[in-house]
């Protein structure tokens, strides 16, 4: 079936209470800060992306780490690889916990890739966040409590469903990478008020389903 949701796995979700300082450095946390940590593994790392950020709506946790794997979930080094490992940090276990729950609600309920074309062989991700968090509003230089429409899809396709989106609806590029990222697609965050970042998306997903049943045009 066109655009039907296909829900992220999870592949792993570990807890460690008393994390060595030297490791979480080298993750890119705070040793006095982040004591507890929780790390989590699945087979979408776009989908992941707006997880970590929903756990930091929900609790005091900070993302430490979030890192896509190369060329994504069907070439991963191991069967709890995945496409992503993200990593929570707080002071407490308690608002660890806190966080993971919010972030696999998100990958239960909301965040994930659609299929493009029925037979996921095209997917798209055409994501709308009505309110970012702490953690991509950082990353996209925003602030938190922005909306912001959050398009992957394959090169190709993700290049026609740009331009599309950006021509629907009054939004502006916080953040375009073009084709490669570490997955092989290419990305796009718009953002403007959550009417128009609605619109973008809906423009964004029905030109990736247009490519992919016409790649001849």
């Amino acid at each position: 079936m066109i655009l039907e949701r296909i829900i992220p796995t999870v592949l792993s979700v570990r807890r460690i209470l008393r994390a060595d300082p030297a490791l979480v450095k080298a993750y890119g946390g705070d040793p006095e800060k982040h004591t507890s940590l929780g790390l989590v593994t699945c087979d979408q790392d776009d989908a992941m992306y707006v997880a970590l950020d929903e756990a930091t709506k929900h609790a005091q946790v900070d993302v430490i780490f979030a890192r896509s794997f190369y060329a994504g979930a069907a070439h991963a080094s191991g069967r709890l690889s995945g496409e992503i490992l993200g990593v929570i940090g707080a002071t407490e276990p308690e608002a660890i916990e806190n966080g993971l729950d919010a972030l696999l609600r998100c990958l239960e309920h909301d965040a994930c890739f659609y299929d493009a074309d029925g037979k996921r062989t095209v997917t798209v991700f055409p994501h709308v966040i009505a309110s970012l968090g702490e953690y991509l509003s950082k990353e996209a230089g925003l602030a938190p409590g922005t909306p912001m429409a959050y398009l992957v899809a394959p090169p190709i396709e993700a290049t026609i469903g740009l331009d599309a989106a950006l021509k629907a609806a009054e939004v502006r590029a916080v953040r375009v990478q073009p084709p490669p990222t570490e997955t092989n697609f290419a990305c796009a965050w718009l953002t403007g008020d959550l009417d128009a970042c609605e619109a973008a998306a809906v423009a964004y997903a029905a030109a990736v389903v247009d490519v992919a049943a016409q790649p001849r045009r």
